[in-house]
């Protein structure tokens, strides 16, 4: 059976969201990211990147080029209910579908031609997303992933296309070698250095000269050239870790507010935990200096989901781990190892006073929110309480930096 993938892309996301709540942002150029010293662009408008600007980018370089762009900070909570709503729109539609970030998904409509032309039928869902949200989205239609997401880019603005099978080497021939999926700013540098600019190229190249210079991943470059792509559209499936971390606005010597934004990283995890019934037994920590040099550590741990036992083991981690006494740029906390499961009571070490703790305090989270219940030493730690579940199946949502 013929395959028919569709991929799906929301317009500029963060930008189209702000732009709805705010309309006298229409046509202007506008960005959304992080305000701070080391901001980055998370989304931007069309209107910015005639003047260069992409996403990624600095906020402090995006200025430069693009001085009269109003900036945004941007509500992360606001982006994930847009993103629920149209996930929701897509899951009372089709069959199966992969969610692969807040903006983007795959379909797969394999077979469902012979009741729907799959065209027809990606476009009235493509126009009750954009009725029903108020969100411009576009669209791409293939017999693969790959085509079909460079499909929807070649559609963009607000547009959708088709490309019917046995023409995905044509359509893809005059693009640039960095419309394919995978060929960054380093892999497109070394194919330009080698004259090759277009895909024509590289279709035309052997296969065996793309994998000597650039390995393993020569080879599915080559493929997805061709128009050859057999991955399948996978519907969501169990998260195996969670984690948080933070670049500091400004590097910081200061061991106090490392460890309190260490604490309010294991409450909120730990908390996201408790709501999803699962529990962990493996916890680490990251640091990055202010030269970038990155030291991690993990330890195992019992299965447990509490706070009172994650912390005094995350704190040991960090006194052995932080040995340097310079600048800190990143700390992160990574738990792993997750299992279903409700957090039992320990007959040596817990007592029924300090569970039914535990239950009250996450009871106030859910009612009034993340930041409705929090240690004092944590008062001054920003953005990093979340109340959102990582285990709903969505993808989680990139942010820009934020001060810690």
């Amino acid at each position: 059976m013929e395959r028919s993938i569709l991929h799906l892309d929301l317009d500029t996301f963060f930008v189209s969201v702000e732009r709805l709540l705010s309309p006298e942002l229409l046509k202007k150029p506008v960005l959304v990211g992080g305000t701070g010293g080391r901001g980055v662009v998370a989304a931007c408008s069309y209107e910015t990147r005639k003047f260069g600007v992409h996403s990624g980018m600095s906020m402090k370089l995006a200025r430069q080029l693009c001085p009269e762009a109003i900036c945004i900070k941007g509500n992360s909570s606001t982006y994930m209910k847009y993103s629920d709503l149209i996930t929701e729109i897509i899951n009372e539609s089709v069959p199966i579908f992969e969610k692969t970030s807040v903006d983007e998904f795959y379909v797969d409509l394999t077979g469902m031609d012979r009741f729907f032309g799959n065209y027809a039928f990606a476009t009235e869902l493509r126009q009750r997303i954009i009725k029903e949200s108020g969100l411009p989205i576009s669209f791409g239609l293939s017999p693969n992933k790959t085509v079909s997401k460079v499909a929807t880019g070649e559609a963009k603005p607000n547009n959708q296309m088709r490309v019917d099978a046995g023409f995905e080497k044509l359509f893809l021939a005059p693009l640039s070698i960095r419309k394919i999926p995978s060929v960054g700013k380093v892999t497109g540098q070394k194919l330009i250095a080698m004259g090759v600019e277009r895909i024509k190229t590289i279709q035309q190249m052997p296969v065996e000269m793309l994998i000597a210079v650039l390995g393993k991943n020569g080879q599915k470059i080559w493929q997805r050239a061709q128009g050859i792509d057999d991955s399948l559209v996978k519907p969501y499936s169990e998260r195996k870790s969670i984690s948080s971390e933070r670049t500091f606005n400004l590097d910081t010597i200061d061991v106090v507010r490392l460890k309190n934004t260490i604490t309010t990283m294991v409450d909120t995890l730990c908390f996201q935990l408790r709501q999803a019934n699962k529990m962990i037994g493996c916890v680490s920590i990251k640091i990055r200096y202010s030269d970038f040099q990155t030291h991690t550590k993990q330890c195992k741990i019992p299965y447990t989901s509490a706070e009172h036992i994650i912390l005094p083991v995350v704190e040991v981690l960090f006194k052995s781990l932080y040995q340097r006494r310079i600048l800190v740029r990143l700390i992160g906390i990574h738990f792993s190892d997750i299992v279903s499961g409700h957090y039992q009571i320990d007959l040596f070490d817990d007592n029924e006073k300090e569970l039914n703790l535990y239950k009250a305090m996450d009871h106030l989270r859910k009612r009034f929110g993340a930041s409705s219940v929090m240690r004092a030493s944590t008062l001054d730690v920003k953005t990093i309480r979340s109340a959102h579940n990582p285990f709903d199946g969505s993808p989680p949502l990139l942010l820009a930096h934020r001060k810690a």
